[in-house]
């Protein structure tokens, strides 16, 4: 990675064709730096690919008492309403947020599914849901080898389209725009929440606005109300008590790697 360009609180990489995995976890954390410094952050990424979880890099951000706001424009892989052919990627979203109860996370794809978990579902020979996919002639379809000669669809219409379009013009702003046969462009907003006022009283009142969602009156099958990022959280204290199950052809995989 190199920097492309650079102030006191913004910074441009070139993410040297790296996996956007580690040019992204460098780039947040050059984002914290700056926000802690400075109060505020803006940090893009061009030159890089497959980002992986957005939320991990938002959650980074609110563990650093920073609110952090991330766009990744991706690879084209999603139809316009109407359309039959990929114009963008699954582009998701993510917010990351310090509270009294620890960090409030939301991370989306604008895509009605994700890309990885179609290439996952082709692997497996598992069928795709309906409405998500299109073929290669516009028609739906639920084969996840057909969608990918085709494309995916947008998870609300013209709705999730209008924001998909803007992630992806964030990643223009992130430089993306430099090849114009590279669609990958990550972009982060950071700052100080204490910017605006105190940053406890925040953190209070924020903690204060879940506990109330999370003590709305439910319907009668519904167990627990839960917020964005509620199920990963616990998912993962359990997967950190109990370990985890991998595919097998994955772990062969890593072990190749490994030796």
């Amino acid at each position: 990675m190199r920097v492309l360009r650079e102030t006191e609180v913004s910074a441009l990489y070139d993410g040297g064709n790296n996996v956007g995995m580690l040019a992204t976890h460098h780039a947040a954390r050059a984002a914290i730096a700056k926000a802690t410094s400075r109060g505020f952050a803006i940090v893009g990424v061009t030159n890089s690919w497959m980002s992986g979880r957005s939320a991990y890099y938002v959650e980074m951000i609110a563990n650093a008492n920073l609110i952090g706001i991330h766009t990744a424009g991706s690879t084209r892989t999603v139809a316009p309403p109407g359309g039959t052919r990929p114009a963008l990627g699954t582009n998701p979203i993510a917010f990351g947020l310090p509270s009294s109860r620890g960090p409030i996370v939301f991370d989306m794809g604008t895509s009605a599914f994700m890309g990885t978990d179609l290439m996952y579902r082709e692997r497996i020979g598992q069928l795709l849901p309906e409405g998500v996919a299109i073929d290669s002639e516009g028609q739906p379809t639920r084969d996840p080898t057909l969608a990918r000669a085709g494309a995916l669809l947008p998870f609300g219409g013209y709705k999730s389209f209008g924001l998909a379009l803007i992630v992806q013009a964030f990643g223009l702003l992130a430089s993306s725009a430099f090849d114009p046969d590279q669609d990958d462009g990550y972009l982060f907003v950071v700052f100080k929440p204490d910017l605006l006022g105190d940053l406890d009283d925040f953190k209070l009142r924020l903690g204060e606005l879940i506990e109330r969602i999370k003590a709305t009156p439910r319907q009668p099958e519904v167990p627990e109300i839960r917020i964005p990022g509620e199920r990963a959280f616990h998912s993962r204290e359990r997967a950190l008590r109990e370990g985890i199950e991998i595919d097998r052809l994955v772990y062969e995989a890593l072990a190749t790697l490994h030796a």
